[in-house]
C-alpha cells in the first residue's frame, strides 16, 4: 500500500492521514531523543535536546488535543520517513569515536528530523486551513514554530563552536 492509499478520498481523508504520520513521528522522537542526548558531549547541545524532549513531549500532546477536535481517535501510522531518519542517525552515531564529530553528526541528524517535522506541519496547517479548521491550524502552528526554533538553535551551536571543533 502506498502512501496514498484507496482509503484517501478527500482532503480530510489526506489531512488526517498525515496528522497520524506527524502523531507516530513526534511519538517516535520522544523514544529517540534520550539517547542523543546521553551521546552528545556538549552541555550546551545536551540541554537544547532536553529542552526540545520536553516541547516534543507537548507536541504530542497538542497534536492528541488536534485530534479530538477534529473528531478522530489519536493514532499513529508506520512513517518509514522517520524511522529511516532515525536509523541513519543511530547507525552513523554508532561508528564516530571523536566527541566532537559525535556533536556535530548529532546535530546533522536532529536537524533532518527537524526538517522533517516543519514540512509535515506547514502542509498540516495549510490543509487545517482548507478544511476550515483554525482551531487546529492554531495548535498545529505552535508545534512548528518550536520546530522551526529548536532548527535555528542547532545551527546557531553547530556555527558558533560544534562544527569548529570537530574540524
Amino acid at each position: 500500500m502506498g502512501f496514498f492509499s484507496a482509503d484517501i478520498k478527500t482532503i480530510n481523508d489526506l489531512f488526517v492521514h498525515m496528522l497520524r504520520d506527524i502523531y507516530y513521528a513526534e511519538n517516535q522522537i520522544v523514544k529517540a531523543l534520550p539517547d542523543m542526548i546521553k551521546k552528545a558531549n556538549d552541555p550546551q547541545l545536551k540541554q537544547a535536546f532536553q529542552a526540545h524532549l520536553a516541547e516534543t513531549k507537548n507536541h504530542v500532546k497538542r497534536l492528541e488535543q488536534v485530534f479530538r477536535q477534529h473528531d478522530e481517535e489519536p493514532s499513529g501510522i508506520d512513517c518509514p520517513a522517520i524511522d529511516g531518519i532515525i536509523e541513519e542517525a543511530n547507525d552513523i552515531a554508532g561508528d564516530i569515536g571523536d566527541k566532537t564529530v559525535m556533536d556535530a553528526a548529532l546535530i546533522a541528524a536532529a536537524q533532518a528530523v527537524e526538517h522533517y517535522e516543519i514540512t509535515r506541519y506547514g502542509t498540516l496547517i495549510a490543509w487545517a486551513q482548507q478544511l476550515g479548521r483554525d482551531d487546529c491550524a492554531a495548535l498545529l502552528q505552535q508545534n512548528l514554530e518550536e520546530e522551526k526554533a529548536a532548527d535555528k538553535k542547532l545551527t546557531g551551536l553547530a556555527e558558533s563552536r560544534i562544527n569548529q571543533a570537530a574540524a
